[in-house]
C-alpha cells in the first residue's frame, strides 16, 4: 500500500513548520490517504511522495538552521569572552 506520511508530517507541522512546508506536507498527507482510502493508487503515490519530499526539505532547513544558530552562538561567546 502507498505510504502517506500523515505521522511524519504531524511533527512536521508541530516542530518545524518553516516556511509552511510542515503544513503543506500534511496536507498532501491528508490528500494522499484520501486517495487510497477510495483505491486510487497511483494518486496516492503520488501525494504521498510529494509530501516525503516537502518533509525532507523541511527536515533538511531545520537542521541547517539549528547549526547556524549553534555557530553564530558560539563565534559570539568566544568572542566575548575576550573581552
Amino acid at each position: 500500500p502507498p505510504r502517506d506520511h500523515l505521522v511524519w508530517s504531524l511533527f512536521t507541522t508541530l516542530y518545524g513548520n518553516i516556511c509552511c512546508l510542515g503544513f503543506l506536507a500534511f496536507f498532501f498527507s491528508v490528500k494522499s490517504r484520501d486517495r487510497k482510502m477510495l483505491g486510487d493508487r497511483s494518486g496516492a503515490l503520488s501525494y504521498g511522495s510529494t509530501a516525503k519530499c516537502l518533509n525532507i526539505t523541511a527536515l533538511v532547513l531545520n537542521i541547517t538552521g539549528i547549526v547556524i544558530v549553534i555557530i553564530v552562538l558560539a563565534v559570539v561567546f568566544s568572542t566575548a569572552r575576550h573581552y
